[in-house]
């Protein structure tokens, strides 16, 4: 057997080892079932409002990382756009939400400095802080005063993450009470706006922008593939910041920038946000709520956003309702541990503006047959 065939074989031993425990993943693709899993909340990703954006002028690729040949006015300008529509100073784009946080975290806090994350938080900030020299602690979800305990406790410079919308939950942070905490420890807040942007303010800014926080938090990402229904995010904050990350955050420094016509595409997701119908999510969101009161037996996350689930237990349990409500037309996918807590796997429900009542009454039928 060559070195190749043995190596597959210690790769194959380890994935056998995932499936027997229920947490192999695998990828299908369901465009014939009904929609409850995307984060495409107004539907812009599918809608072709989109796609009338003119590209044909445009090249097709960047050419390079924005620091050699990938940088552009129009580049220069979405940022602005974006820094001026979420009300801060200035933004930095990154190709996905994953190398912004990834990016932002591994570079601002150095040895001695202290990370103190909910311990909710995305997989992709814990990366970045790992990529850090600084000293990281954690935080019951939510929890103000095991917060206030971990920033008595911290060095350095102590920055605070939290995401606004936590996006297996569901549930929002308490950012009115986290920031005065930050503020009596001189501590730095960055939040995580992922699944509120577009879907919460008046205008879709984001939570931060609702509850007047800009001057209190530090810096604020919000991702374009969720309700902007693209690819790609902005690290919103300071002009130092933007400046300070250009230079040192490798996830933005080392890769191709993102081709021209992506930038035009977010201009226009952005200008639709204002008007995208969110009273409509939220009464869609409602109404699911009211519809599984009466369901029994039967556990559902507490949430009042638009990312709902079903509490199933464990992992073989999920996958198997999971596959249930797939056969019988349902878009949803299964969460499982370690992605959530042991015994806390669930079927992640994603509410949109364009599903209908009828759609939401069908998806309740089928869970209550499960019973």
């Amino acid at each position: 057997m060559t070195a190749n065939e043995q190596f597959d074989q210690y790769l194959q031993q380890k994935l056998d080892e995932k499936k027997s425990i229920g947490t192999l993943r695998s990828l299908i693709y369901a465009s014939d079932k009904i929609d409850f899993s995307s984060n495409d909340y107004f539907g812009f990703a599918q809608s072709g409002l989109l796609n009338a954006v003119d590209k044909n002028e445009l090249p097709a690729g960047a050419t390079g990382s924005r620091s050699i040949t990938g940088n552009s006015a129009l580049a220069e300008a979405t940022e602005q756009l974006i820094a001026d529509f979420h009300n801060r100073e200035a933004a930095l784009i990154f190709n996905t939400g994953y190398m912004a946080n990834v990016g932002l975290f591994s570079c601002i806090a150095g040895k001695g400095d202290t990370y103190i994350s909910d311990e909710y938080i995305h997989a992709s900030i814990i990366d970045g802080m790992r990529l850090s020299y600084a000293n990281r602690l954690r935080f019951k979800h939510n929890d103000i005063a095991d917060l206030e305990k971990k920033l008595s406790a911290a060095t350095g410079k102590k920055i605070v993450a939290v995401e606004s919308i936590y996006s297996m939950d569901g549930d929002e942070a308490t950012l009115i009470a986290i920031a005065a905490l930050c503020k009596k420890y001189n501590a730095l807040l960055i939040v995580d706006e992922a699944h509120a942007t577009g879907v919460y303010g008046d205008k879709g800014d984001g939570l931060v922008c609702k509850y007047n926080l800009e001057k209190d938090v530090y810096a604020v990402v919000h991702t374009f593939g969720k309700a902007l229904g693209l690819h790609g995010a902005a690290v919103t904050g300071s002009n130092v910041l933007r400046n300070f990350l250009l230079n040192q955050a490798r996830s933005f420094i080392f890769t191709t920038a993102l081709p021209p016509h992506s930038y035009l595409l977010v201009q226009k997701a952005y200008s639709l946000l204002p008007t995208a119908d969110r009273n409509k999510l939220h009464q869609q969101v409602n109404y699911f709520r009211e519809q599984i009161a009466a369901v029994k037996n039967i556990g559902f996350i507490q949430s009042h956003s638009p990312i709902q689930g079903i509490l199933a237990g464990d992992n073989f349990k999920t996958k198997a309702l999971a596959a249930y409500l797939f056969e019988k037309g349902f878009f949803v996918r299964p969460i499982l541990s370690p992605t959530v807590p042991v015994g806390k796997e669930r079927i992640r429900i994603c509410i949109h503006s364009f599903n209908t009542y009828e759609q939401i009454d069908q998806l309740v039928a089928a869970i209550n047959v499960t019973q």
